[in-house]
């Protein structure tokens, strides 16, 4: 077995898993003001973006050959209410975001994808509407799919190649594809979260995103991470509701969903390398205790061989310079 190890130009005709950057896309943090760069504390080399910095970013991604950014949105504190109207609003911050980057060559060249939540622009912090109960409080799953529907309809119409609902609600996807296809926008493709996790690598995120609840958690609507099966159901459920192509997330605690869903489902498969897998890895890394550009190029070796056919990575730019 060694001969075929034994120079670099061998093990490279005979590496059976590939990369390249354009099955990278690049998260962003789109925020007001101008001239707004402001790094994450807990995402070293991640910053929360004004529209004309991300243009910039966008650029100079796609100068590399990154296949496409998503987009987040981080609007001011005091806009947020309890029912997320800035997520849909033709004056939201992604809504500016893509109006903006469409004017841009290298939105030509990559793909403008807009994630459909409703945590971001929520006072409470939740991805959904929020009632009082006997028990404390409930998600409203109903009155949720209906903004989260509308949020997409306001984002394709701003300009996003792609919506990607995020939220794990039940149903959302053949709401959002029926008014969307309603709006004149069925070609509009949906990357739908199928099998998000309840996972504590989203900690940076939430910081990135002012997102964190304010109260209980997200365990009645995202996923148990200890239920394979059940993420299988949550997938096919989504693909008959009308996703084009699925997302998983995390990436590297879910290697086995990947992989299950790659020999279960002959869809477009995409994973998200979450702010937790990303942060981990630059904090060893700035202590030396692993070399960092090892470790990244790894990771997403291994999240490519599960099966994933695209990652979502904060290390979209600093792989795909080193890919060449």
């Amino acid at each position: 077995m060694r001969r075929l190890r034994r120079t670099d130009p061998i093990r490279a005709m005979v590496r059976e898993t590939h990369l390249e950057p354009g099955a990278l896309i690049l998260p962003l943090f789109l925020c007001p003001g101008e001239g707004v760069r402001r790094e994450i504390a807990s995402m070293p080399g991640v910053c929360n973006l004004s529209v004309d910095e991300a243009v910039k970013e966008v650029e100079a991604a796609a100068a590399l050959g990154v296949g496409g950014v998503l987009l987040f949105g981080v609007p001011d504190a005091e806009t947020k209410d309890e029912e997320a109207s800035g997520a849909w609003s033709d004056d939201g911050i992604v809504q500016r975001g893509l109006r903006t980057l469409r004017q841009s060559s290298a939105a030509k060249r990559m793909l403008l994808i807009a994630d459909v939540c409703l945590c971001e622009y929520t006072s409470h912090g939740h991805c959904g509407v929020v009632r009082e109960t006997p028990e404390g409080f409930e998600v409203e799953n109903d009155t949720s799919v209906v903004l989260l529907a509308k949020t997409a309809v306001s984002l394709a119409k701003a300009g996003a190649d792609i919506v990607a609902p995020s939220d794990m609600m039940d149903g959302r996807v053949a709401v959002m594809r029926g008014v969307l296809d309603h709006e004149g926008l069925e070609q509009t493709p949906i990357l739908s979260y199928a099998a998000k996790f309840d996972s504590s690598f989203y900690g940076p995120f939430r910081e990135a995103a002012d997102s964190t609840p304010q109260f209980g958690d997200r365990r009645g609507y995202q996923m148990d991470g200890a239920n394979l099966r059940e993420a299988m159901r949550e997938i096919a459920l989504d693909l008959g509701e009308g996703a084009d192509m699925i997302l998983m997330k995390p990436a590297l605690p879910y290697l086995d969903v990947i992989r299950a869903a790659r020999e279960r489902f002959d869809v477009p498969i995409g994973a998200y390398q979450v702010s937790g897998e990303y942060s981990m890895l630059k904090a060893a890394a700035g202590k030396g205790w692993i070399d960092g550009d090892r470790a990244m190029m790894e990771s997403l070796l291994s999240i490519r061989r599960a099966g994933a056919g695209f990652i979502v990575t904060y290390f979209a730019q600093e792989a795909a310079r080193r890919l060449g």
